[in-house]
């Protein structure tokens, strides 16, 4: 699938970048037929420890599906963000097959 990664207000490492994509990956066990995925890593300025912004738009046929995660790492967020995508896929799927 392929993984489009901004990061916004900072330069993302590559480690970072190679860590997201492996996440996103995951993705196409659950559904098969994921076109895209866009990734937006954004830093906030504030004092709190939870300040990293992980948002995720994974468009599929006919549809689009929007995570975002706020949490005290990227790697945290893009875990949350994954998880929460991989319900949301299988729900779409199970309601794909019961209208076949």
């Amino acid at each position: 699938m392929k993984v489009n990664t901004q990061s916004v207000n900072f330069n993302a490492d590559k480690k970072l970048i190679d860590f997201i994509q492996k996440r996103m990956d995951k993705l196409d066990l659950f559904y098969d037929k994921v076109i895209k995925s866009d990734v937006f890593l954004k830093v906030e300025n504030t004092s709190e420890k939870e300040n990293k912004i992980f948002e995720a738009r994974v468009s599929v046929p006919g549809d689009s599906f929007v995570v975002k995660k706020q949490c005290k790492s990227f790697e945290e967020g893009a875990d949350a963000a994954v998880s929460s995508l991989e319900r949301q896929l299988k729900k779409r799927k199970e309601k794909l097959r019961t209208y076949l």
